[in-house]
């Protein structure tokens, strides 16, 4: 985990590191503030682009629940990697890319376990309700 979070830290700083170089050389003088302000602002965008049709196209042909797995799942992501982060911080335990692993493949199983339950009531709901027609 250590490694992987330093080479993921060196990784960063090499794109900022071209980043700044790329201000020098075209002599925008953008400040750290701002730059940080246009690279995130543009990949949050690009982010928006790509992302958004999915979402409407899985809306679209009702799967919700596959855009709230998604959404519960990137945050889950960066909870187990701030709480790894933390324990580090704070001493309080190892910093382990497994216990990442670990936590995300519970909220897998758990997820996998509700949508089985889930389908059988759907399953159990629709067939009272064909019941009821006939």
């Amino acid at each position: 985990m250590h490694d992987f979070l330093y080479n993921a830290v060196e990784w960063v700083a090499n794109i900022h590191n071209i980043i700044l170089s790329l201000n020098d050389s075209f002599e925008y003088n953008f400040n750290d503030k701002e730059l940080h302000f246009i690279v995130i602002g543009i990949l949050g965008m690009i982010a928006v682009f790509l992302i958004h049709p999915v979402f409407v196209a899985l809306s679209r042909f009702g799967h919700t629940m596959v855009i709230t797995w998604i959404y519960v799942f990137t945050l889950m992501i960066v909870l187990t990697f701030a709480i790894e982060i933390g324990q580090r911080l704070s001493g309080t335990g190892a910093m382990e890319f497994s216990d990442i692993v670990f936590g995300l493949a519970g909220f897998i199983i758990m997820f996998a376990v509700f949508g089985v339950i889930r389908e059988i009531v759907k399953a159990i709901y629709r067939t009272l309700k064909k019941k009821r027609r006939d």
